[in-house]
């Protein structure tokens, strides 16, 4: 890779910028909230970023917790189109007190997408530990280390939740993300909102809430125009100021269906309508005395 310095990073970050600078939009984050969200440095991102960004920020981590949930109930997605009371208690449950369970995972690649997979892992997820979508079983072999993060500020007030999954196998964070909820444009309802951080920005997905049959839910960014949930890649331009780029052909749908005693799962992932990978999930509640361990299925 070729280094350009601290201020431009590696040579394929700055073309990955300066596209989104190109296709994109300047937008200014008083008129577009739902846009803002952490960035990272040119060096990388890592499992220890939210530690780090909340330090530069005046904020503090608290000590984890047992029950520590990524939203506060599903009754802050609750809208016109959106009935929290219809989904399952037990994946309500999940969502408060996410720390207070066991994920068993399997990946699924469509076929010569697992090639183009292997070739961002190699451009860019390992280099900037970051994104590390897993390729094979094998990785998953270990399990995932999975933390709640949760940043307070001076009063003791809850500022930023964050979920960051660690690859045991191989040592590499898969996922360093700030989770929460958002409005935007283009829907009428709150939606999720995930950011990972990217070097000089941060890739934003925004999911709408969706009652399936069988008290399911279903969290999806299936819009069709900028401000309606979808993938946003988002770069700098200056304080209170982004580029962004909506990715039209991304498309994501993560499924939640309660099994017996456990929430089966499944995350699936297109690109110009092919489906190029699915994650299938277990979710349990912990037994007594377990860790922070997510192992993977089969």
């Amino acid at each position: 890779m070729v280094w350009l310095g601290e201020r431009r990073g590696d040579l394929v970050d700055w073309v990955t910028q300066r596209w989104v600078q190109v296709t994109g939009r300047r937008v200014a984050l008083a008129d577009a909230p739902w846009l803002a969200g952490p960035w990272g440095s040119v060096n990388g991102i890592g499992a220890d970023f939210f530690a780090r960004w909340g330090e530069s920020n005046g904020m503090r981590v608290l000590p984890p917790g047992p029950d520590d949930g990524l939203v506060d109930g599903l009754a802050v997605l609750a809208g016109p189109g959106f009935d929290p009371q219809a989904v399952d208690p037990k994946i309500h449950d999940f969502y408060t007190h996410t720390a207070a369970y066991d994920l068993r995972i399997e990946s699924r690649w469509s076929g010569p997408f697992r090639a183009v997979g292997w070739l961002i892992a190699r451009m860019f997820a390992r280099r900037l530990a970051q994104l590390n979508m897993p390729l094979s079983n094998r990785e998953l072999r270990g399990g995932f280390e999975s933390r709640i993060v949760r940043l307070v500020d001076d009063t003791g007030q809850v500022r930023h939740t964050a979920w960051v999954r660690t690859a045991v196998e191989t040592g590499r964070p898969a996922f360093v993300g700030e989770y929460g909820t958002t409005t935007i444009p283009g829907h009428a309802g709150p939606c999720i909102k995930v950011v990972f951080p990217l070097p000089n920005g941060n890739a934003i997905i925004v999911l709408r809430p969706r009652v399936d049959p069988n008290a399911g839910l279903s969290l999806v960014s299936d819009g069709r125009r900028f401000g309606d949930p979808g993938f946003y890649f988002t770069v700098l331009a200056e304080p209170g100021e982004v580029w962004v780029r909506w990715v039209r052909t991304m498309k994501e749908q993560l499924s939640l269906q309660v099994e017996g005693d456990a929430i089966a799962a499944s995350h699936r992932f297109m690109v110009f309508g092919l489906p190029f990978l699915e994650l299938r999930y277990e979710i349990a509640r912990k037994s007594e005395g377990h860790g922070d361990r997510v192992s993977v299925a089969g």
